[in-house]
C-alpha cells in the first residue's frame, strides 16, 4: 500500500508540470473583471475591421478590440439584452435575439420583430435566421419571412444549414434533413437520419452532424451511399464544431470542455477543460481570428483566448505558494524560486516541491538566491539575515512488503538538506540582516545589505562559525550605501550598482568606486556580463553598456526600435545571444549587431503569454537547457526558446468616423466610399474635419502607432493618436491620407479620403474673371469716356487756337500788308510832282513801287520766303526811299554764309520794319550823310541778322514819337514774332556811342533757326 501511494505521489508530480503548461501558457481568459458584463456567452465573431463581437446573454452586445471591452444594451437601444446569434455583412451587424432579429450599423439600431432567432446563417447571397419554429429569411424589403418547407421542418428546431454545392443539409431536433432547393416544392425532401441533431459542419466534402449524448455522424456528400459512420462519444451534448489547425475537429460540449480530435483517426488529441484551466465545462463556440487565435465562448465563464507561445507559467493555481516570485535562481537540474512570504520552492522533471519553511523565516520575504561551489543554496531575507541550506547524500534502505512471504530490501542514495540562519542575533559581528543581494565566488560568500554596505565571510557549518568576515562601508570607498545589485566578474571583480546611479567594484579587499557613470542621476538596478561587455539596467534610462575597462565608458543602448519601456528590473542573455529585459510591462527580447546598437525588440506582455506582467528586480535566470525563467508579480515564467514563433500579419486601417462642422456623416458607407475613391462636396462653411481612424490588433492593442499627411505634405511622426482635427482648411480639392503600423512596425496600406471644399462666389474663378472682365470693360468705357472728352476739350482747345493763329496770321498778313499811308502818300505825291518835274525818274519811281507793292502781296500769303527774295523785296523799299527822299544816303547789303541765299528760307517781312526804322527815324533825321549797312551770316544753327546805320539813334528818335505810331506797333509785333520763333532775348538793340559819347547810329541784331530748303 505505501510502495501504491509513493508511486501515485511520483506520478501525480509528474503529471503536474504538463498540467501547467497547458493550463497557462495558452488560455488567457476575459471575464467581468476585463469589463464583461455577462459570463454567458453565446456567440464571437470578427468583423472586417478585427473587432471581436460577443453575444452574452443578458448583459447586452460587447465589442473587444483586444484592450477594452466596450458594452450596448437595451440602456443605449439594443432591443434585447439576450443575444442568441451574431453575424457581420457588409458594415451591418445582424443580432439574433429572443425577440426576433436586430440590425445595428455605425451607432444606431434597428429591431425587427420575429421569432426567437438561434443562429443567422448567408447562404447564395441569402440570410436565413434559425428558430425554434423552423426557417426564417430576411431581407430590408420584406423583413422577416418564414420559409414554407416540410411540415416536420417547420415546426422543428433548427440547429444549422450547410450546403454542399447540390444539396442542403438540415440539422434539426427531429432529425437531419437534405434538399435540394430551401422551396416548399423541392424534388428532393428526405429525412436522413431521424435523431436528434445539435450542429453540423462540412470539412472537405464530408459532413459532420453532431447527435445529442450519442457522438458525430460523418457523411460523405460525394458517395453514393454516404458511408455512414459514426464516431461515438456518449453522454455529451455538442454545441458547436470547428475545425482548427490542421486536421483537428473541434467538439464545443455542454459538460464536458472542448474535446479535440485528430481528423486522420478521429482520435482524442486533447481536452481543454477544467483541468487545463475552463471555468466552466459549458462551451459555446470556438472560433479563429485573422490572427490565429482561437477564440471560446462558454455559459458561466466568460471568453477564452487559447493561442501557443513558448511561454510556460507557475502560479498559486498551479504549484506555488503564492504568486510573488521575489528570486529564482538555477542550480544543476533544478530552478528555486522565492515564492511570496511562504518562503522557498524548487522545480525540476518532477514538478514543483514545496518546502518547509524554517522556524525562524517564516512570513519572511527572501529577495536574494545563489549557491556555492558545493552546490548548497544560500538565501537572503529582508530582516532575518541569511539563510544556509547544506545538501548532503546519505544512504536509505527501502523494504516492499507487498510481498509476504518474500519481502525485497533495496539501498537508495537519497538527498538530504540541512538548514542554517546567520543572523545578527547569533553572529553579532554581522554588519546587517536585511539582505539584498548574495554572490558566491569559490568559498566566499558576498552579501550586499540594504544600507549597511557590503560584506563577505566563510562559514564553517560543522562549527557554526563565521570566518574572515570583512565589511566594505563609506570608510572603505563605498560612497553610497544603497546597493540594488551585484555581480563578479570573469577576473574576480566583485561589482556593484546603487540607488543613485554609482557603480563600482571591490578587488583584492579594494574599492574603486564611480559617481554618476552615466552622468545621470538614476537607480542602477542590474548588472551583466557577456563576452567582454558589462551591461546595466537603469530606472527609466533604459540599458547602457560598456567594454571591461578598470572605468567603463558607458552608451545607451539605442536603435531603430525602442525598448517597451526604459524601467529596467532585470536583464539576461540567452544561448542565442538575445539580450532579455524585464520591466513592468513584460520581457523584450532585444536583438544587438556587434557594434551594440539595437536591431530589433520583440515585446511579449501578457496577450504574447507572458502572464506574469510586471517582473521582480533581478529575478531572473537561465538553466542548463537554455531555458529562461522570470520572477513577476504574478508568478513565475518560464521561456523555451524554439524555431517557431507566430507569424505577425500585416494591419489594416479604417476609417471609424468622419466629422464635418463637428457633425458625423452617417449618409455614406466611408469604406466604400475610400474604395471607389468619391469625392465629398462640401460648402464654402465646412472648412472643419475630425478624422478617426483604427487599426485593431487583439494580440498588441496599445503597440499600434499612426501617421497621417494632408495633400502632398510630408507625413506627420508616428504617434498612438488616432483622431484628427483639421481646422481652416483653404477652398478646393483636399486627401486626408493615414497609414499604422503595429507592434512589428509592419505598416499598414495608407487609405485616403477624398473631399472638395467649394469656394464662395467670390472666390469662384469664373466669379473672378467676369469681375476681372467686367472691371477691364469699365475702365475701357472710364478711359474711352475720358480720352473723348480729353479728345473733345483737345479738339476745342485746338479749334481756339487755330482761330488764334489764324487771327494772327492774319493780323500778321494785315501787318504786312499794311504800310505806312503817309509812305504812300508821299510816294504818290512825289510820282506826281516828278510827272512835270522829272518824267524819266517818275517812270522809274513807279516801276519800283509797283515791283514793291507786287513782292509785298506775293510774299504775305507765305510763311517762308528765301533770303534772297527777301534782300529783294528790301532793295526795292530802300530804292522806294532814296528815290522820294530830298537827302540823299548809301545802303549797302552783305552776305557771309556758306549756304545760296536761294536755299535759306526766313519768315516774310521780318526785316523791313527795322530797315524802315533805320532810315525814317535814324538816317533821315541826322544832318550828315547817311549810311546804312545790312548784314547776313550764319552758323550751323542759326542765321544772324544785322542792321546798322548812322543816325540820331533809336532811343532819341523814340523820345518824338507817339505811343500809336506805325513804326513802333510794327516793331512790337516783329519783337513778338521773333520771341515766338527764337525765343527770349533773340532780339538785341544798342545805339553806338563815339569816344565823346556822341551818339553815332543805331545798331540792331538778331537771329531765327536756321532753316533750308534741304
Amino acid at each position: 500500500m505505501q510502495s501504491f501511494l509513493y508511486r501515485y505521489v511520483q506520478l501525480l508530480f509528474f503529471f503536474l508540470p504538463l498540467l501547467s503548461t497547458a493550463q497557462n501558457s495558452q488560455l488567457r481568459a476575459y471575464s467581468s473583471e476585463d469589463g464583461l458584463p455577462q459570463s454567458e456567452v453565446f456567440d464571437i465573431i470578427q468583423d472586417d475591421k478585427g473587432y471581436l463581437w460577443i453575444g452574452t446573454q443578458g448583459g447586452g452586445l460587447c465589442r473587444f478590440d483586444g484592450d477594452e471591452i466596450k458594452v450596448w444594451n437595451e440602456n443605449q437601444g439594443l432591443p434585447s439584452n439576450y443575444i442568441n446569434a451574431l453575424l457581420y455583412q457588409a458594415d451591418t451587424l445582424f443580432i439574433g435575439t429572443k425577440r426576433g432579429l436586430s440590425l445595428k450599423t455605425k451607432s444606431s439600431f434597428y429591431h425587427v420583430e420575429g421569432p426567437r432567432i438561434n443562429k443567422i446563417f448567408t447562404i447564395k447571397n441569402t440570410l436565413y435566421l434559425s428558430s425554434t419554429i423552423g426557417l426564417y429569411t430576411y431581407n430590408k424589403s420584406n423583413g422577416i419571412q418564414k420559409v414554407p418547407l416540410h411540415p416536420k421542418i417547420n415546426t422543428s428546431s433548427i440547429k444549422d444549414i450547410v450546403y454542399d454545392g447540390k444539396l442542403y443539409w438540415i440539422a434539426t431536433d427531429k432529425g437531419l434533413w437534405k434538399l435540394n432547393s430551401l422551396q416548399q416544392n423541392a424534388s428532393i425532401i428526405d429525412l436522413h437520419s431521424p435523431y436528434h441533431f445539435t450542429t453540423a459542419r462540412m470539412h472537405q466534402h464530408i459532413l459532420y452532424a453532431a447527435v445529442a449524448n450519442t457522438g458525430i455522424l460523418r457523411i460523405n456528400t460525394r458517395g453514393k451511399s454516404y458511408e455512414n459512420i459514426w464516431i461515438r462519444h456518449r453522454n455529451i451534448r455538442i454545441n458547436q464544431l470547428s475545425f482548427q489547425k490542421e486536421n483537428e475537429l473541434w467538439m464545443a460540449t455542454d459538460n464536458a470542455g472542448i474535446i479535440i480530435l485528430d481528423l486522420h483517426n478521429y482520435h482524442i488529441k486533447e481536452k481543454i477543460n477544467r483541468r487545463k484551466g475552463l471555468a466552466v465545462s459549458h462551451i459555446k463556440k470556438t472560433f479563429t481570428d485573422t490572427h490565429d487565435n482561437i477564440w471560446i465562448a462558454t455559459v458561466g465563464g466568460g471568453f477564452y483566448k487559447y493561442f501557443t507561445n513558448n511561454f510556460i507559467h507557475y502560479n498559486k493555481n498551479n504549484g506555488l505558494k503564492g504568486n510573488r516570485v521575489y528570486a529564482v535562481h538555477h542550480i544543476k537540474n533544478n530552478i528555486w524560486a522565492s515564492n511570496s512570504e511562504a518562503g522557498l520552492v524548487q522545480i525540476d522533471s518532477s514538478g514543483v516541491t514545496h518546502f518547509e519553511q524554517h522556524p525562524s523565516l517564516s512570513d519572511v520575504r527572501i529577495k536574494t538566491i545563489t549557491h556555492d561551489s558545493k552546490g548548497s543554496l544560500w538565501a537572503g531575507t529582508e530582516g532575518k539575515g541569511i539563510l544556509y541550506r547544506r545538501f548532503s547524500y546519505r544512504d536509505s534502505i527501502v523494504i516492499d512488503s507487498s510481498i509476504a512471504t518474500l519481502p525485497s530490501i533495496d539501498t537508495i542514495r537519497k538527498k538530504v538538506s540541512t538548514d542554517y540562519v546567520i543572523d545578527k542575533a547569533t553572529y553579532k559581528k554581522l554588519p546587517s540582516d536585511w539582505i539584498k543581494v548574495l554572490n558566491a565566488h569559490k568559498n566566499t560568500i558576498w552579501a550586499a545589505s540594504y544600507s549597511s554596505g557590503i560584506f563577505k565571510f566563510q562559514f564553517d557549518p560543522d562549527q557554526k562559525k563565521i570566518q574572515e568576515l570583512t565589511v566594505f562601508r563609506k570608510k572603505q570607498g563605498i560612497k553610497d550605501l544603497l546597493i540594488n545589485d551585484m555581480k563578479t566578474d570573469s577576473l574576480g571583480r566583485v561589482w556593484y550598482s546603487t540607488q543613485n546611479g554609482h557603480l563600482g567594484y571591490i578587488l583584492n579587499n579594494n574599492v574603486f568606486h564611480f559617481d554618476s557613470i552615466i552622468k545621470q542621476k538614476t537607480s542602477i538596478r542590474s548588472i551583466l556580463f557577456h563576452k567582454g561587455i558589462i551591461y546595466i539596467g537603469t530606472a527609466g534610462k533604459g540599458i547602457w553598456a560598456a567594454k571591461m575597462t578598470d572605468k567603463p565608458y558607458f552608451t545607451q543602448l539605442k536603435g531603430v526600435k525602442k525598448l517597451y519601456s526604459n524601467n529596467i528590473y532585470q536583464i539576461i542573455f540567452d544561448n542565442e545571444g538575445y539580450l532579455w529585459a524585464g520591466s513592468e510591462s513584460g520581457v523584450d527580447k532585444i536583438s544587438l549587431d556587434k557594434k551594440g546598437a539595437i536591431l530589433d525588440v520583440f515585446h511579449y506582455g501578457r496577450n504574447d503569454g507572458f502572464l506574469g506582467i510586471e517582473t521582480c528586480l533581478n529575478a531572473a535566470t537561465k538553466d542548463d537547457d537554455g531555458n529562461l525563467w522570470f520572477g513577476a508579480i504574478y508568478g513565475l515564467t518560464k521561456y523555451k526558446p524554439s524555431t517557431i514563433e507566430k507569424r505577425s500579419h500585416a494591419p489594416s486601417i479604417y476609417f471609424e468616423n468622419i466629422e464635418v462642422s463637428y457633425k458625423s456623416i452617417d449618409s455614406i458607407n466611408l469604406n466604400q466610399w475610400v474604395q471607389e475613391e468619391k469625392v465629398l462636396q462640401l460648402t464654402p462653411e465646412q472648412t472643419e474635419l475630425s478624422f478617426d481612424y483604427i487599426t485593431v490588433d487583439i494580440d498588441h492593442p496599445q503597440d499600434i502607432e499612426y501617421r497621417f499627411k494632408l495633400n502632398n505634405s510630408e507625413w506627420s511622426d508616428w504617434s498612438t493618436d488616432s483622431k484628427q482635427n483639421l481646422a481652416g482648411l483653404a477652398y478646393g480639392p483636399h486627401t486626408f491620407t493615414a497609414q499604422s503600423r503595429n507592434y512589428r512596425w509592419q505598416e499598414s496600406n495608407p487609405i485616403s479620403f477624398h473631399f472638395f471644399i467649394d469656394s464662395p462666389i467670390y472666390e469662384k474663378v469664373w466669379f473672378q474673371w467676369s469681375m476681372v472682365g467686367l472691371s477691364i470693360f469699365l475702365l475701357l468705357v472710364i478711359t474711352a469716356s475720358y480720352i473723348r472728352r480729353v479728345k473733345r476739350a483737345g479738339k476745342i482747345e485746338r479749334e481756339r487756337l487755330e482761330l488764334k493763329n489764324h487771327l494772327l496770321s492774319l493780323e500778321q498778313k494785315a501787318l504786312r500788308l499794311q504800310m505806312n499811308p503817309h509812305f504812300i502818300f508821299n510816294v504818290l505825291n512825289g510820282i506826281k510832282a516828278m510827272g512835270t518835274r522829272d518824267p524819266e525818274r517818275m517812270n522809274t519811281t513807279i516801276n519800283t513801287f509797283a515791283v514793291l507793292l507786287r513782292e509785298t502781296l506775293y510774299n504775305s500769303r507765305k510763311d517762308y520766303i528765301s533770303l534772297d527774295q527777301e534782300i529783294k523785296t528790301i532793295k526795292h523799299y530802300i530804292e522806294i526811299e532814296q528815290l522820294m527822299s530830298s537827302k540823299l544816303f548809301t545802303y549797302e547789303i552783305n552776305t557771309d554764309t556758306e549756304h545760296d541765299p536761294e536755299e535759306i528760307l526766313i519768315p516774310p517781312m521780318l526785316i523791313q520794319p527795322f530797315v524802315e526804322n533805320a532810315i525814317r527815324h535814324g538816317i533821315l533825321k541826322a544832318i550828315y550823310p547817311g549810311h546804312l549797312k545790312i548784314s547776313f551770316h550764319t552758323s550751323e544753327d542759326f542765321l544772324y541778322c544785322s542792321v546798322l546805320d548812322n543816325g540820331v539813334g533809336i532811343f532819341q528818335s523814340q523820345k518824338s514819337k507817339t505811343s500809336t505810331d506805325h513804326q513802333s506797333m510794327a516793331l512790337t509785333v516783329t519783337e513778338e514774332r521773333l520771341v515766338s520763333i527764337s525765343g527770349k532775348d533773340a532780339l538785341k538793340i544798342s545805339e553806338i556811342i563815339d569816344d565823346d559819347q556822341t551818339v553815332k547810329g543805331t545798331q540792331i541784331q538778331f537771329k531765327i533757326p536756321l532753316e533750308t530748303e534741304y
